[in-house]
């Protein structure tokens, strides 16, 4: 039985993991914002140590014993500056590798993403293609982040292994899933462009057998890896499977992209002139994440982890979407898995 610190443990990845890894005889501990509501994990048996990463005093004690570290903690979904996300998603990064290095941990599997890639460009990405994220903080952090998980690994001997998936859905996603399904509902949800592009996915059981594989495979340090569903769901199918397991008519407008992307322009230029700390209702990055095609190889994940996915898209919609109406018709909170974490909204 090992001791293994899940940063962004209390997050939406995060929870299933901890879970996974309980299931298989581990002892996963967490490592949570002061403040932050943990009853469920100590409820679990899981210990609950309280840090910031972007403290790094407050990193060796949560590591002191543990035989691997998952490190998912980062700033995504919140209307902040560049300079806001690098503190999390680059010296916040570094903060946990160091304290890993200094405390001796064999392996830290840290989770990138897929946007380090960038946006619409024209072929699937495989792990040698360069980095060139889209200009918005999170992707651009995320690829710093990654480049220096990567350094780390040559020039300080770093037993890390990077994990780059997809976009992650499931139950207990209120940041995106639950946002869809929303605006369905409300009959607000639009096609952005003809609606034939390959939506990038990937249903949250498998990023989590992806992370254990990267954990368990003794040639998996200082590899990098894509993780995706390894099928595609295009922009339209991925809406009509949704409104049709929530039972909600499926968008039918579509919107040039061009326009749209123009719009989220205009709106993030005036948010940034009123120093709104609100993310606005249009951005680029979601225009183009929703809007332009793009597709990765997983033939390296497939080969060395023996990574197969077995929850196909079509499923996941419908078992993400069992859950997110027992959440809207519970209105409370489902246990473990239904409320996000400070770990998603703020750190």
């Amino acid at each position: 039985m090992s001791e293994i610190l899940i940063t962004g443990g209390n997050g939406f990845v995060g929870r299933h993991l901890v879970a996974a890894l309980k299931a298989r005889g581990e002892r996963p501990r967490v490592l949570a914002l002061p403040g932050e509501d943990t009853r469920w994990l100590r409820a679990y048996g899981v210990a609950v140590h309280e840090g910031d990463i972007r403290r790094p005093e407050t990193l060796p004690q949560s590591m002191c014993g543990v035989h691997a570290v998952f490190h998912l903690a980062a700033m995504m979904d919140v209307w902040r500056p560049l300079q806001d996300y690098r503190e999390v998603n680059v010296r916040g990064t570094e903060n946990v590798c160091r304290a890993a290095i200094a405390a001796g941990v064999r392996r830290l599997v840290h989770m990138s993403s897929s946007s380090v890639y960038g946006v619409g460009l024209g072929r699937p990405a495989d792990e040698s293609s360069p980095l060139s994220s889209f200009p918005d903080p999170y992707p651009t952090s995320k690829a710093e982040g990654d480049g220096l998980v990567q350094r780390m690994i040559t020039e300080h001997n770093l037993p890390a292994v990077i994990v780059r998936p997809d976009q992650i859905f499931g139950p207990g996603d209120h940041l995106h899933f639950a946002r869809v399904a929303e605006r369905l509902q409300a009959r607000r949800s639009i096609i952005v462009g003809s609606g034939r592009n390959a939506l990038p996915l990937v249903y949250v059981d498998d990023i989590v057998q992806a992370l254990l594989l990267a954990l368990d495979h003794e040639r998996a340090v200082g590899r990098i890896y894509n993780i995706s569903a390894g099928e595609v769901l295009t922009q339209k199918e991925f809406l009509q499977a949704i409104a049709e397991a929530i039972h909600a008519p499926a968008p039918r407008l579509r919107v040039p992209y061009r326009v749209l992307y123009t719009a989220g322009h205009a709106a993030e230029r005036v948010a940034v002139l009123r120093r709104s700390t609100v993310r606005p209702p249009i951005t680029r990055l979601g225009v183009a994440f929703l809007g332009t095609d793009n597709r990765y190889v997983i033939d390296r994940a497939r080969r060395e982890l023996g990574y197969s996915p077995r929850v196909s898209l079509e499923n996941g919609v419908r078992l993400t979407a069992a859950w997110y109406l027992d959440a809207i018709g519970a209105r409370a909170p489902l246990g473990p898995l239904a409320a996000p974490s400070p770990e998603e909204v703020r750190v």
